[in-house]
């Protein structure tokens, strides 16, 4: 039995016909005379007898038709209280995020959603290769991923709302000779030796194309993914270093140079399944997202 079969149940037993309960639903008396039927099927007694032209109920029927009531009412109430969860606009949402974006979006929610009736947030580090982003979706409401410009789109089984398209430039030394440069070439960098990411992520793939264009391999010194400390190794003489032109802190010790000849950019997108964006508190949380986006922009642009 299912909820429409009891709700035909009850009407039947107010209205006395299957055309007056038809006709009350909207469809038609086959319709409600095939549910009966398979109703009936999975009750052991008769739920219906004939009482002249009518079609009545029998007592087992009566005893179904109110709990019927029951179930509607308990139906109704799980409904609202689904409703009230998705239209909260406090409720708790999840954010994760690689480190350096982290970095620069964590403190701009903090702050935008710090008054009261806003969104709780739970914030999470999480960096991964490129390909294991979407699977965090299953675990937060929100990630926060990144990948090359020219890579390719994320699976539809995600909505990606990107935030920034932002350019890496070539992290050096602010004594180093390159540094007099406006912008570097692949040939310019291509004898340094190199700070750069695991194998499997976005970046790698910027210094793969740097390679070819030179026409020879770069010198991988250190493999370090985390851009702070990346720098420091940069500021040390560790060797050159791909840097997010906006999301990673200056450093006093380091100039950082565009890098011609090359595409060297990275999307930031938030990612989300589709029916978290039903919650109002998600959606406010992207929006945040977005503003915070502008302002991280704009801090260049100032500067």
């Amino acid at each position: 039995m299912d909820e429409r079969q009891l709700r035909i149940l009850r009407e039947l037993g107010e209205l006395g016909s299957v055309t007056a309960v038809a006709e009350a639903l909207l469809v038609t008396p086959s319709a409600i005379s095939q549910q009966l039927r398979l109703l009936q099927r999975a009750i052991p007694v008769p739920l219906t007898e004939r009482q002249g032209r009518r079609l009545v109920l029998t007592d087992a029927g009566q005893t179904l038709a109110g709990a019927a009531i029951e179930v509607e009412t308990a139906l109704e109430r799980a409904r609202h209280s689904v409703e009230e969860f998705l239209e909260r606009p406090d409720g708790e949402v999840s954010v994760a995020a690689f480190h350096s974006a982290g970095a620069a979006f964590f403190p701009l929610l903090l702050r935008a959603l710090a008054d009261p009736g806003r969104p709780v947030l739970a914030l999470a580090d999480e960096d991964v290769p490129q390909e294991d982003f979407p699977r965090l979706t299953r675990t937060y409401d929100i990630v926060l991923a990144h990948r090359l410009d020219h890579a390719p789109p994320w699976p539809r089984t995600v909505t990606a709302t990107t935030l920034l398209r932002e350019p890496l430039d070539v992290a050096m030394p602010a004594a180093h000779p390159l540094a007099a440069k406006r912008r570097v070439t692949p040939r310019d960098v291509a004898d340094e030796p190199w700070i750069t990411v695991h194998d499997g992520f976005p970046v790698m793939a910027t210094i793969e194309a740097i390679a070819a264009t030179a026409g020879r391999p770069l010198r991988l010194a250190h493999r370090i993914n985390e851009f702070a400390v990346a720098a420091e190794a940069v500021a040390a003489g560790g060797g050159l270093a791909l840097m997010p032109r906006w999301t990673s802190r200056p450093h006093p010790s380091l100039t950082l140079r565009p890098l011609s000849g090359v595409r060297a950019r990275r999307h930031i997108d938030a990612l989300c399944r589709p029916e978290r964006t039903a919650r109002q508190a998600v959606r406010t949380v992207l929006l945040a997202l977005r503003s915070a986006a502008a302002t991280i922009q704009d801090r260049d642009r100032s500067g």
